[in-house]
């Protein structure tokens, strides 16, 4: 199972196996660039998870170790490149990147970049829409059809259920139509109407509240719901209510397809012919409150403990507490030790988020038990053996780092 935004005629819940893209590894590693000050934050420390061990201390064996198994990874998925960070208070951290962020000059890929992160562009709606509940502007059980005319079971699928995965509604991207009108035009711009137009041709798929599906039109929903409770556009408002307060300078919710320099290429075989194409200048406002962000690597390190706390970096509160633990309730899906709660993960105890959009992949989670944090960047999204390229970094830097909390998210095969 793949908790990531918007894979086209492949719903996040469903991977299908893919071929590998083959590319030259980078001789060496590359340290924090110059100039790249690393992020600090002053989050107070939740109780510690009594569900095992925490982190081995990142001594250089173990920092050695993890070099090798990045660069396996890299070799047998046919990564071009990738940038992993894991900084914990008193073990030590651990920024490398690895490759090329472009094949067509070889320049390296390094810790400084901006990627596109997929999916966890719904931490940041479902904080927003979570700081409207805070404010009794939304309550986590009205229902959708309160706020947004014409949902199928509108009158039943409460705000709860969408930001769990739990609606029963029919995933967007999962339409053929929809496939072919993006990859026919990858730089064409969707409206959030659009997108639920796809959605709402198909018949509900489960009674509201039955099971777990994960689901981009819930996203675009919550994002439309935050727009009118609100009065701002998603973009401002996760831009003023979240990620100022959070100090995250270098994050935002581009408009079109916009990409800030520096930047890496990304790479994808989720094209109309099945061949790999660049994708820097994809417009991502397909996947919008499900999936259009753009972040870094420092501004991730920031992120992972603030979301999975409701802590900011000054000590103050992003969510009320009684809301962010209303948030981590995280009910167990159809894969052992993964739950999933409102907007968020729980993975063998890392809490937080991946993403996944074609050309590019993310992964930010946070370890409670030892407050560490982990950050994976990737520029493909191209799959390996039936498993994501994030995944498949994740499960190795954990393997070392945490090996009593393994991030291993499997993927399914797709349905068709």
């Amino acid at each position: 199972m793949s908790y990531t935004s918007a894979r086209l005629r492949r719903g996040a819940a469903a991977v299908v196996a893919a071929g590998t893209l083959m590319v030259p590894l980078a001789a060496a590693p590359v340290d924090a660039a110059p100039g790249v000050a690393p992020a600090a934050h002053a989050t107070a420390p939740p109780s510690p998870s009594p569900s095992g061990p925490g982190v081995r201390p990142l001594t250089p064996a173990v920092t050695r170790q993890l070099d090798g198994a990045v660069r396996n990874v890299m070799r047998e998925a046919g990564i071009p490149g990738v940038t992993v960070g894991i900084w914990t208070p008193d073990q030590g951290s651990y920024v490398r990147s690895f490759g090329v962020a472009d094949k067509s000059d070889g320049r390296p890929m390094t810790p400084d970049l901006y990627l596109r992160i997929g999916s966890e562009t719904k931490t940041f709606t479902v904080t927003a829409l979570l700081q409207l509940v805070d404010q009794g502007r939304v309550d986590l059980d009205d229902p959708i059809g309160r706020y947004v005319s014409g949902v199928p079971n509108g009158d039943v699928i409460t705000l709860r259920q969408l930001a769990g995965m739990r609606s029963g509604l029919f995933d967007y991207s999962e339409d053929d139509d929809f496939f072919k009108a993006l990859t026919s035009d990858p730089q064409r711009s969707f409206t959030p109407r659009q997108l639920l137009d796809y959605s709402f041709r198909h018949p509900v798929l489960f009674p509201p509240g039955e099971k777990f599906s994960y689901c981009n039109t819930n996203l675009i929903l919550l994002g439309l719901v935050v727009e009118r409770q609100s009065g701002l556009p998603l973009a401002d408002y996760i831009r003023q209510r979240v990620l100022d307060p959070a100090g995250m300078r270098h994050t935002l919710f581009p408009s079109g397809a916009e990409f800030p320099e520096p930047h890496a290429q990304g790479y994808t075989d989720q094209t109309a012919d099945g061949r790999v194409a660049d994708t820097a200048d994809w417009n991502p406002s397909w996947g919008w409150a499900a999936g259009a962000m753009i972040s870094t690597l420092d501004d991730l390190r920031v992120w992972a403990p603030t979301v999975a706390t409701g802590r900011l970096p000054s000590g103050g509160r992003l969510i009320s507490a009684a809301t962010q633990k209303e948030r981590l309730i995280t009910p167990a899906t159809p894969i052992p030790g993964a739950g999933y709660g409102l907007g968020i993960f729980d993975v063998q105890g890392w809490i937080g988020h991946n993403g996944s959009l074609p050309g590019y992949e993310s992964l930010t989670v946070y370890l409670p038990s030892a407050r560490a944090t982990l950050v994976v960047l990737l520029n493909t999204d191209i799959d390996h053996a039936g498993q994501e390229p994030s995944t498949l970094v994740g499960e190795a830097v954990t393997k070392i780092v945490s090996p009593g909390h393994v991030f291993d998210l499997p993927a399914e095969p797709a349905a068709r």
